[in-house]
């Protein structure tokens, strides 16, 4: 209990006194694109606790789901394909690093023609985006399995799922992992961006008609939002983490012990 005590201590401190020095500097504030504080958290509570969150956030957010799980599983299970085999490896590289190279706002127009502009288009720019972070962690990952694991797994007729499910992506696990945790950033930033084209509702939408109509106060309350949300789900991504991965988060406190 101390020692979650401490750890929220160390979590909290540098926000509360980013916060502290917010207040205490634009208090006295008179410049229209810069309101204080106290002005911007009034109409966060006005704006975001109420219909708008139903109207705007949910509807964000099952878009960030939806992309980024879709992101994770064609992630890791192209990964898995393309890092087991050598020669499946050599024909994808040259096309992945091709499609790598695209930024994913640089496909909006051309996913508008396509898919339209609603939920379709915005879940297929947040999936192209993620995914890139989470494939080539993947392939790294399983790349770097233990060979004599292999060996191992081979000699005892281990094959096929079981493999799989024992071997290479437990192996593979805290690579993946930092593929999902970079990808659930560059979601967050492709669900804004792509809510800000030829949007009718969605946080995104939202921010960007504050900042058109000079609700400046209330366009900065939406940038605050955006901030908590990406602070809970990485939160919540370090506790899924941390449960799946227990064995090796307990491999390096026991190895720091020693």
């Amino acid at each position: 209990m101390i020692g979650l005590l401490r750890r929220l201590a160390a979590t909290m401190t540098l926000p509360v006194l980013l916060v502290l020095a917010w207040w205490w500097t634009s208090d006295a504030s008179t410049n229209f694109y810069l309101p204080p504080l106290r002005q911007i958290l009034a109409a966060f509570a006005e704006v975001w606790i109420g219909d708008r969150f139903a109207t705007d956030v949910l509807p964000s957010l099952a878009r960030l789901a939806a992309g980024y799980l879709i992101a994770a599983g064609v992630g890791v299970a192209a990964g898995v394909v393309i890092g087991r085999s050598r020669l499946v490896r050599g024909i994808a590289e040259p096309g992945l690093e091709f499609l790598r190279a695209i930024p994913p706002p640089v496909l909006i127009p051309i996913l508008i023609l396509f898919a339209g502009i609603g939920d379709q288009m915005k879940i297929i720019v947040i999936a192209v985006g993620a995914v890139w972070p989470i494939l080539l962690n993947t392939v790294e990952g399983v790349r770097a399995v233990d060979p004599v694991l292999i060996d191992t797994a081979r000699s005892y007729r281990i094959g096929g799922l079981g493999r799989l499910r024992h071997l290479t992506l437990p192996a593979a696990g805290p690579q993946i992992f930092a593929g999902l945790r970079q990808a659930l950033s560059i979601a967050i930033i492709l669900m804004v961006i792509s809510e800000m084209f030829a949007a009718r509702e969605g946080l995104g939408f939202a921010i960007i008609q504050f900042q058109r109509t000079f609700a400046i106060p209330e366009m900065w309350s939406g940038t605050i939002l955006l901030g908590l949300l990406g602070f809970v789900l990485a939160t919540l991504f370090r506790v899924v983490e941390r449960r799946v991965l227990f064995w090796y988060f307990g491999q390096r406190a026991a190895a720091r012990d020693h």
